[in-house]
This record gives C-alpha cells, sequence and structure tokens, in this order.
C-alpha cells in the first residue's frame, strides 16, 4: 500500500492514550507527510486539529507538559466543576491565550478534516466540517471528547452530544464512505487487543431524558470489539495500514503519570517511523 492523495488518515480516541497518536502525527509533520482526509474522534479530533494546523509538537505539550503544570484532569475537577477534565482550559485557555492555535492555517487548509461526536438524541454518530467558525470549531471537539458520565453533555447547533467513541471509535466506514477506499488508520490499543469488559444495561435514571444514548452506552464494549476485528481483517487484506502500539498499553484513558505518557509519545514517534520506512521500502 502506499501513501498518495487518494488516501485517508483515521485517529482513534482513547484519552490520555492519544499521546501515542502525538508521536505518530508529529512523524507525519516532520516527513511532511499529508492527507487529504482526516478524521478524528474525541482525542484523535483534538490531536488531528494540530496536525491540521500544522502546529509541531503542540499536542504534545498540550497533553503532557501543560497537564503536568495544570493538572487538568482529575477527580477535583469532578467535584468542583461537574466535569473530570478542565474544559474551560481546555477548549478555552490553552487555544487562546496559553498555546494559541493557529485558525488561520487550519481554515486556510485544503485538507478535509472530520470530527465525530455522538447525538444524544438519536443515539448514532455525527460528523461534522468546520472552516470558518471558531467558537463552533471548538464547540464540536468538546462534544467529541465529552466522556458520558464524567463531562457534561455539550451542545452542538443546539443538539446534545457527548464523545463520539460511545458509537465510532474507530470512525474508518466513514472514511470510506466519503470516498477514500485506502486509508492510515492510527490505534491506541496493541493489535489483539479486545475489551474484556462485558456490557450492561445503563439504568434508566442516567441520562434519563436521552433513552438512545443509554442503549449506545449499552452495547458500547461490543461495538468497539466489532470493530477492532473489522480493522484487523481490513488490514490483513491490504485495504488498511495500521500504526498502533507494540506493546499492551499501561496508559489508562485519564492517566496524570508524566513518564507514562512521555513513553508512549516516543512510542508513537517511533512507529510512525518504522511504518513510514516500510511504504518507503515497498515502492
Amino acid at each position: 500500500m502506499t501513501i498518495d492523495c487518494k488516501t485517508g488518515l483515521v485517529l482513534e480516541g482513547g484519552g490520555m492514550r492519544g499521546v501515542f497518536t502525538c508521536g505518530v502525527l508529529d512523524y507525519f509533520m516532520d516527513h511532511n507527510l499529508r492527507f487529504p482526509y482526516t478524521i478524528g474522534v474525541s482525542a484523535g479530533a483534538g490531536n488531528g486539529l494540530s496536525y491540521i494546523s500544522r502546529q509541531r509538537g503542540r499536542a504534545k505539550y498540550s497533553n503532557i507538559d501543560l497537564l503536568e503544570k495544570y493538572h487538568y484532569i482529575g477527580m477535583k475537577n469532578l467535584i468542583k466543576k461537574k466535569n473530570i477534565m478542565d474544559f474551560d482550559l481546555l477548549f478555552g485557555e490553552i487555544p487562546e491565550k496559553i498555546l494559541p492555535f493557529d485558525y488561520d492555517t487550519f481554515f486556510s487548509s485544503s485538507e478535509r478534516f472530520v470530527m465525530v461526536t455522538t447525538n444524544c438524541e438519536t443515539g448514532e454518530a455525527n460528523y461534522f466540517e468546520e472552516k470558518k467558525d471558531k467558537k463552533r470549531l471548538l464547540n464540536i471537539c468538546r462534544a467529541s471528547s465529552s466522556l458520558p458520565i464524567v463531562c457534561p453533555i455539550t451542545y452542538v447547533d443546539t443538539i446534545p452530544m457527548l464523545d463520539g467513541g460511545i458509537v465510532d471509535s474507530i470512525p474508518l466506514l466513514h472514511a470510506v464512505n466519503d470516498g477514500y477506499k485506502k486509508n492510515v488508520v492510527v490505534l491506541t490499543r496493541n493489535k489483539g487487543y479486545r475489551k474484556e469488559t462485558k456490557d450492561y444495561k445503563v439504568p434508566s435514571f442516567v441520562y434519563r431524558k436521552y433513552p438512545k444514548i443509554r442503549e449506545a452506552l449499552s452495547h458500547r464494549c461490543a461495538v468497539y470489539n466489532e470493530q477492532l476485528e473489522m480493522v484487523e481483517r481490513m488490514e490483513d487484506e491490504g485495504c488498511i495500514m495500521a500504526i498502533r502500539p507494540e506493546k499492551p498499553v499501561i496508559v489508562d484513558r485519564i492517566e496524570r503519570d508524566v513518564q507514562k505518557l512521555t513513553d508512549l509519545y516516543n512510542e508513537g514517534y517511533d512507529c510512525a517511523g518504522k511504518v513510514l520506512n516500510f511504504v518507503g521500502d515497498a515502492k
């Protein structure tokens, strides 16, 4: 498989495991590897923003250096702001003041960038592109990253949304349906990983107003495992190229250990290099 102008890039989420993706994307930027189409969900959406704006190192700095400085993830935030993450910092102060996001480069880019959310009313995935409105862009990313239960619902165009990973953790099929038959898929789990946790029916008092989101949450593990099986099957068929951690990931979704995060970032950078060199040798 060769990477060309008809190849899409698919970015899985995974919370702080997304630092693996930061490493992959920094390697891509170091080697000027671009894709005409990128689709990201949750942490993949956030990291993808800095990739499209061509801000090499920005995602790593946000996820590791600023985490160590501001401690924006944890139970204190959940108690104080009813959100396990400090979204005011992540989608306000950081992109606007602390580590400014390059909106001009992002909006002028010819590359398509799609972010995935879960619609609380329908229980289905919604897919958004935004190249004009700064506030709406960050709000979509915020919705895509709004973990169920521990983060509040985010409204996009007055519609209640949560983390896109609830129903489409690896949005590969959407990339194919958008016309990109060849794809590079960046995963945040090692090959062969499957969720061992069994699905269970979400109680009716959770998201009482939104029965469809309860239903989606009740099938989350099974859907994710099915997507992983699809990815491995398409990889074996030569339809896609996957970049993933080589060993089981010890980083938690809300990990705060800076050394663990740094090691996973470095692994992402190294894994991207191995795949890219393989592609170069194959041409």
